[in-house]
């Protein structure tokens, strides 16, 4: 009796145990990302897109670059990244009705524009999603950012039943940067003196273009200072080619800058001129007496 009684309990410890791993399994692959069906006494498990390893975290203040040399060989110049734009193709044939019923935050408009335009608040960044599998991301502020949000896109379309290759073509198209040289520039001077590079049409457009050869880019150059620089394709683009212009824009810089005349009160003072007159004495030679005075008229009482 006592044998048997044993054996019954070493049984219903080992299915117990039994039961113990097969929950603790399924609750193991449900944390993982996959779902657990138990047919009979086998399991099966069903794999789903697993959420993307967070290894960084976005950056939420844009790359700032260091460009130009003073006389004393420190950095004259910041430049500060406005707008990265970049593309992909995910290599696969896009539902764009599909994606604009599952997704949030995103705007749909055939007849208006024929892409998807989704967007992501971390990191801040817009999608024009194609029906031909291409995307278009721009809006953030760094490389960093700009391929974290198109690695997020790419995770978006794959959980809502797409499947994009794991090999996107990623590349960047553009980065535009903004920098302050801190005085004013002579554009007339600079046209003049580089014609082959330079255009200047203040009729039409207020800033100069200048376009570099060697790095490919092209700077917008305002009469205040200001400089924006559009075309590069890396970061390190915007430094060299902002290095190299430098030393342009400090020759053409403006020595005599015309100021406002200050305003003067004037007043009105009346001068008072004392003008000193001698009196002037009159002598009359009395006649001798008893002499009459000559009645005769003169020449000129005549005439």
């Amino acid at each position: 009796m006592s044998e048997t009684q044993d054996q019954l309990i070493s049984t219903t410890a080992t299915t117990a145990e039994l039961e113990d791993g097969t929950s603790a399994s399924a609750s193991a692959s449900a944390s993982a990302g996959t779902d657990v069906a138990v047919v009979g006494d086998t399991m099966q498990k069903k794999t789903i897109a697993p959420t993307p390893p967070q290894p960084h975290h976005p950056s939420l203040a844009g790359s700032v670059i260091s460009a130009g040399v003073n006389f004393n060989g420190e950095a004259a110049l910041t430049i500060k990244i406005q707008n990265i734009a970049s593309t992909a193709n995910f290599g696969v044939r896009l539902d764009l009705k599909t994606i604009a019923l599952k997704c949030r935050n995103t705007e749909f408009n055939p007849r208006r524009f024929g892409a998807v335009v989704m967007r992501l608040r971390e990191p801040r960044a817009t999608a024009l999603i194609f029906a031909s599998g291409k995307v278009c991301v721009t809006g953030v502020k760094s490389t960093h950012n700009a391929t974290l949000a198109m690695k997020k896109f790419h995770y978006i379309l794959e959980r809502i039943g797409f499947q994009p290759h794991a090999y996107m073509d990623y590349k960047i198209q553009n980065i535009v940067g903004t920098c302050d040289c801190g005085f004013p520039i002579r554009l007339e001077g600079l046209v003049y003196a580089h014609s082959a590079f330079a255009s200047y049409e203040p009729e039409l457009f207020p800033g100069l273009i200048y376009r570099l050869v060697s790095p490919r880019v092209v700077f917008l150059i305002f009469v205040s200072g200001k400089v924006v620089i559009t075309g590069a394709k890396k970061e390190t683009d915007l430094a060299n080619a902002l290095t190299k212009l430098y030393p342009v824009l400090v020759e053409f810089k403006k020595v005599q800058v015309a100021a406002f005349p200050p305003t003067v009160a004037t007043t009105t003072t009346t001068t008072t001129v004392a003008v000193a007159t001698a009196p002037t004495t009159t002598t009359t030679n009395p006649s001798p007496q008893g002499q009459l005075k000559d009645d005769t008229p003169t020449q000129m009482e005549q005439v």
